[in-house]
């Protein structure tokens, strides 16, 4: 994580925001193996969780980004059991 990127939502450390289909979603902020700012997104889908990484096949975290990486799986996870 990109300690000067802000994100969305003070409650937690990823943003947060429904779509417009009310599936919950997180969005995670690193860097790719270039070092350009890229997303993580998590989803939940039913009874899913979908983690939606950058183009390419590397998302480079931070050890705080790793906390918020797991922060979001954890929430989505307890959403897709609902």
């Amino acid at each position: 994580m990109d300690s000067n990127r802000q994100t969305g939502n003070p409650a937690e450390a990823a943003e947060f925001s429904p779509d417009a289909d009310r599936r919950p979603w997180w969005r995670v902020h690193c860097r790719d193996a270039t070092n350009v700012h890229r997303d993580l997104d998590v989803l939940v889908n039913r009874d899913r969780v979908v983690l939606v990484g950058p183009p390419g096949a590397a998302a480079v975290l931070s050890t705080s980004g790793v906390g918020e990486l797991s922060r979001a799986l954890r929430s989505a996870a307890d959403q897709a059991r609902k």
